[in-house]
């Protein structure tokens, strides 16, 4: 009675459309973003998917997620960059995971790793360019740069790859982190290392910035059919949702005028009407905060949830509509109801929707 369509034909649509665009003027590699479960749409069966259609890296944060991927015997080349202070590198050099450094304590421990294998770990350099999270700080470059160049020389890890990622603050900001991103490959090449791969932009900066596409683009939210942008429909850039949420109607009713609905009556009936309630609440990841402020779909006709969004269900006012027990109700997936929608409710991103559905949902994967 809850369940998450995942369409991975849509999935492979959007792969192509991000593939036109940034290699439009040149040979520009792919990374798919599958962290967070694939936000939300499931990492392996996603990941086997982007495999198939030949996805050159696989992006994860952690390195737990990078053993999921490994250990269902996904063999494209991953990196995986949130490291755990107490992180153990050994099965990442082992099974040929690409890890980000940003400070000497981790490559320390990766170089120990390779040691214990004799056998090199690839790297990707990860910058702080002004988003102050993840990365050491061009201040602390030139030091880290010149580890590292030892560990290349000594045959303990391999320089593949260098990276930042844009704070999407705005043109100015985002122009001024490229600005120090160059700076940093300046301050790299001078220290001797060539990477096969400079990457800096997400869905949002690829989409904005051509300049800043170099060797390699990380694709996120665009591959799973989502605009990074707010001002933006998917479809304006050719994309395709991948997720449509649907339930059932497990209940209808009819109550006369004045009758209070759910919890706290934030909705009370204006005249004698029919009441359906779906079997979907927060548990599964619909947010509480957009009750009486969501719309869903139901036999075609868009309907507000005017009760109060609770742990397994909510209610709809559908009037006099003909809705009976079984009737499909989509909270969001289809051109004309989307997540987008459902964030603007919930006064969060499209991001935070698809990330958070699970709970009871049943996944079926189609396509």
């Amino acid at each position: 009675m809850r369940k998450l369509t995942i369409d991975l034909g849509a999935l492979a649509n959007n792969l192509s459309t991000m593939r036109k665009l940034v290699n439009s003027d040149r040979e520009t590699k792919v990374l798919g973003v599958v962290k967070a479960n694939a936000y939300g749409h499931g990492m392996l069966e996603v990941a086997k998917r982007l495999e198939q259609e030949g996805i050159d890296f696989l992006g994860v944060a952690d390195l737990e997620e990078a053993r999921t991927l490994r250990s269902a015997g996904i063999t494209s080349r991953i990196l995986a960059w949130l490291h755990d202070p107490s992180d153990d590198f050994v099965f990442a050099v082992k099974h040929d995971v690409d890890l980000a450094v940003s400070s000497a304590d981790q490559l320390m421990r990766i170089t120990k790793a390779s040691d214990s294998l004799a056998k090199p770990c690839r790297i990707h350099i990860k910058v702080d360019t002004g988003l102050s999270r993840n990365g050491v700080t061009l201040t602390d470059l030139d030091e880290l740069l010149a580890l590292i160049k030892t560990a290349v020389d000594q045959g303990k890890v391999i320089a593949s790859g260098i990276f930042s990622h844009l704070s999407s603050t705005g043109v100015q900001e985002d122009l001024a982190q490229i600005a120090r991103f160059d700076e940093a490959l300046a301050k790299a090449e001078s220290h001797g290392l060539n990477f096969e791969v400079r990457h800096l932009t997400a869905s949002d900066g690829t989409l904005s910035y051509p300049q800043a596409r170099y060797d390699m683009v990380r694709i996120g939210v665009a591959l799973y059919g989502l605009s990074p942008f707010s001002d933006n429909r998917a479809k304006e850039f050719g994309l395709k949702p991948v997720m449509k949420a649907t339930a059932s109607v497990v209940q209808t009713k009819r109550v006369p005028a004045g009758e209070g609905v759910s919890y706290g009556y934030l909705y009370k009936t204006s005249r004698e009407t029919t009441l359906a309630l779906v079997p979907v609440g927060y548990a599964e990841g619909l947010p509480r905060n957009a009750s009486t402020k969501a719309k869903v779909l139901i036999n075609g006709k868009e309907h507000f949830i005017q009760s109060r969004i609770a742990m397994d269900q909510f209610v709809v006012d559908v009037g006099d509509a003909s809705v009976s027990p079984g009737d499909e109700v989509i909270l969001f997936g289809t051109d004309n109801l989307t997540a987008d929608d459902l964030a603007n409710a919930a006064e969060t991103i499209n991001y935070e929707i698809v990330t958070r559905m699970g709970g009871r949902f049943i996944r079926e994967y189609v396509g």
